[in-house]
């Protein structure tokens, strides 16, 4: 069974997101404001899909196909004929909220409105609807054709049809669904995020150079990646967000974020989009 699927946000996630939909078969339209972005948007999904091509895990014929199923539009049209929506766009609260205002306005009755939030409420986003029932969280890991990670995230008025829904399709998507609910951060990012901003701390106060932290938790901890240049892949502004939710939701002072790292994002130091973060690029 194939979904009609609209993704709104062609940057870094949105377009992992509507890549690994259409690998899976699924007819998928790329929604943003700006031109600009979703042809940077389709140029990434070609770029990644060619690679995929040379490691030899896709072949020319399922790329081509790929492609063929992505459309791209600057109108919220698309999501009139959608059986699923995930939106993708800036980690901002406010900005969420009126996206899916306008989602629920425009979307069929039993469409699933989901949000690929990091640490926004689910709750919060779905009371902006007139179907709290079927609005649900798909949290998927950068990058997304490589992760194997969805934290599926119940709100409080998810209902249990769509939460099956998505982590069978989850499943379809050759992903690994996992079950959550709606708690600031989640599991994934009340776990590593306080992590990161420790990280943060020990640079901060000289404890280490950035390398020699990394190199501790990669050698030691076995970690793939040392958690600032963890931090960097993510964006600086990005996880400065991040705490701030789980500050404000669970009023813990050890998720205030470090001042250093607030004072790279004031520099406009955010990592690998940027070419600076805690290291250079």
């Amino acid at each position: 069974m194939t979904e009609r699927v609209v993704v709104v946000g062609a940057g870094q996630m949105g377009n992992g997101i509507a890549h690994v939909f259409a690998a899976a078969g699924h007819a998928v339209t790329m929604i943003d404001v700006s031109r600009d972005a979703l042809a940077r948007g389709r140029a990434t999904i070609e770029k990644n899909l060619a690679r995929q091509v040379q490691k030899g895990t896709v072949d020319a014929a399922a790329r081509d196909a790929a492609l063929g199923r992505i459309a791209l539009s600057e109108t919220m049209d698309p999501v009139r004929d959608a059986d699923i929506v995930i939106e993708a766009a800036t980690e901002n609260a406010e900005l969420k909220f009126r996206i899916f205002g306008e989602l629920d306005a425009a979307a069929p009755n039993g469409a699933i409105l989901a949000s690929n939030t990091s640490s926004i409420s689910i709750t919060e986003i779905a009371a902006r609807t007139g179907r709290p029932s079927h609005v649900i969280g798909m949290h998927f890991m950068n990058p997304v054709p490589v992760m194997q990670l969805i934290e599926v995230i119940r709100g409080l008025a998810t209902s249990d049809e769509t939460t099956t829904r998505v982590l069978d399709l989850s499943k379809r998507l050759g992903k690994t669904p996992v079950e959550v609910n709606d708690y600031p951060g989640f599991v994934s990012n009340r776990v590593l995020m306080p992590m990161i901003n420790e990280a943060v701390y020990c640079l901060m106060e000289g404890v280490g150079s950035a390398d020699a932290i990394d190199t501790v938790m990669k050698l030691g901890m076995n970690h793939p990646m040392g958690p600032l240049a963890l931090a960097d892949l993510i964006g600086l502004d990005t996880c400065v967000s991040i705490l701030e939710v789980l500050h404000r939701g669970l009023g813990d002072p050890k998720y205030r974020p470090c001042p250093l790292l607030r004072k790279y994002v004031a520099a406009g130091w955010l990592g690998r989009k940027t070419g600076r973060g805690f290291f250079s690029y």
